[in-house]
């Protein structure tokens, strides 16, 4: 499905800057629908001067008029004089009588979407508000406030004071919505009107009254007692619940958390009072606290991994400084490198969030293992890197990155033996398979066979058993570069195991 910024940019009528103004309009599409209990479509205007659904939402508590996507298409002709009507003149257009969709009465609204910037108004496309009369019926105090408040919306977005740019960002989940819980406010801050949801969220973090009367900020000073003074921050509670700024944020009392954000609202630049939208998240809120401390307590496990695999690291470089059998001490560095190769990994999981690692970095890190080993043995090695890894979960990072370790310090140890070379890793990553050439400018492989070491078996176990993968060993020939002679490894595993 085409998205609303596809639609706008294949146009090429619109800026960045516009089309972002349209995505935060339509990102309070669900809000505008639920007060209007209608639906709501966004038109963006097209090449052939004709104009085209861009976005389309649909109310949650009353039936919708389209039951199938109209994101997409045209205009219909019975809506088109009127949508241009309201594109052309900046201006709310009515309809003037009920007309009929698909046997159903409906009454159309077209709302011009206005956006002021430094050259002044202009107008960048035209919200349609769709209501469904076959189901209305004597309306009810809340929905005679929800359409006040709809229309209060629509003609703040016919002057372009809505949405709001500097209003916050909401969270993605337990966003309150109009259904969950409205309050009115007037210019004074005073409650107008609050819904059963709103009085009921109010009631369970402390306040026992009714709302309606009150001034929203002096209820919440009953609530929070240790607010401070509100003259003192002017960002404080009881100041943003005068409806003055938009503001989203949670407020927490008796072990119960309710979402808050205010919506204030204005006629022609001045403003009439405000909504403000309420939800109890008390349990969503208790999920995300035991998601975060369950994710602190994973970080904090690899950290003490990491350290206790360094312990070890340290140890078997020790013991490998004071053995005497030259035999000993290489087995016992090999080790060493392995298991700091294992460290790297857990260290970058321990600084994240999330369970994957970038595996470009882990890499170059394990690069650094594979200088110390050149550096012991006398041999200059010059590595490079090409291509990207990406991202990787975690139980495939740990094995590719001792198995690279295994592979590249081969390429040192055997393939350069005490002298200068050069060592080329290659990363190459599709939708279905991620590749990498490890090849160096060393002599090649002995006799033209691959090793049975440890090291070689430590390799296939990981690339094969582990990664369902596969791995080639071949001398290079005929590039005509200094690779010729040297050894180039390839390994080859499938995203299916992979994919982030």
């Amino acid at each position: 499905m085409s998205t609303l910024s596809d639609l706008l940019t294949a146009q090429d009528r619109l800026s960045e800057t516009d089309i972002e103004w349209l995505h935060r309009v339509h990102g309070d599409g669900q809000l505008l629908a639920d007060l209007a209990s209608a639906d709501i479509v966004i038109w963006g205007q097209t090449t052939d001067d004709s104009f085209q659904a861009v976005g389309h939402v649909r109310p949650s508590g009353s039936a919708t008029l389209f039951y199938r996507d109209i994101v997409g298409e045209k205009v219909r002709p019975q809506w088109q004089s009127q949508v241009r009507e309201a594109f052309q003149s900046g201006l709310i257009v009515d309809s003037t009588s009920p007309e009929w969709f698909e046997e159903t009465p409906t009454r159309v609204k077209a709302v011009p979407i206005v956006r002021r910037g430094t050259d002044g108004r202009s107008v960048l496309g035209v919200l349609t508000r769709h209501t469904n009369l076959s189901e209305v019926r004597a309306p009810s105090r809340q929905q005679l406030t929800f359409d006040e408040c709809a229309d209060a919306i629509f003609g703040m977005i016919a002057t372009g004071d809505y949405p709001d740019t500097t209003a916050p960002m909401g969270p993605r989940r337990g966003a309150p919505r109009a259904a969950d819980g409205m309050i009115r406010l007037d210019v004074d801050g005073v409650v107008t009107f609050a819904s059963p949801n709103g009085l009921s969220a109010f009631n369970r973090i402390g306040f026992v009254d009714e709302l309606e009367g009150e001034t929203l900020s002096d209820v919440a000073r009953t609530i929070m007692p240790t607010e401070r003074d509100a003259s003192a921050d002017e960002s404080s509670l009881p100041v943003l619940l005068t409806g003055r700024s938009p503001w989203r944020s949670d407020i927490q009392a008796r072990g119960v958390t309710v979402a808050l954000r205010i919506i204030p609202l204005r006629d022609h630049g001045e403003r009439i009072g405000a909504i403000v939208l309420c939800r109890d998240v008390s349990e969503l809120r208790n999920q995300e606290q035991e998601i975060i401390t369950k994710d602190a307590t994973i970080r904090e496990i690899h950290h003490r991994v990491k350290n206790n695999l360094q312990t070890v690291a340290s140890l078997l470089r020790i013991q490998a400084r004071r053995t005497s059998s030259d035999e000993a001490r290489e087995s016992l560095l090999q080790a060493m490198q392995r298991v700091a190769a294992i460290a790297v990994v857990h260290d970058t999981l321990s600084e994240g969030l999330s369970q994957k690692v970038d595996f470009d970095e882990v890499f170059t890190r394990v690069l650094r293992l594979v200088a110390e080993v050149a550096a012991a043995q006398n041999t200059v090695a010059h590595t490079r890197k090409t291509g990207t890894f990406g991202t990787l979960p975690s139980e495939y990072a740990t094995p590719l990155a001792l198995a690279l370790t295994e592979v590249v310090t081969n390429a040192v140890e055997h393939g350069l033996a005490g002298r200068e070379g050069d060592v080329e890793i290659v990363a190459e990553r599709s939708e279905h398979t991620l590749t990498v050439r490890v090849r160096d400018t060393g002599s090649g492989l002995p006799e033209g066979q691959v090793g049975r070491g440890l090291g070689t078996q430590i390799v296939r176990t990981l690339i094969q058993g582990e990664l369902s993968g596969s791995i080639e060993w071949q001398t290079i020939s005929g590039t005509g570069t200094a690779f010729d002679g040297g050894t180039e490894v390839v390994i080859e595993i499938p995203m299916r195991w992979i994919r982030s």
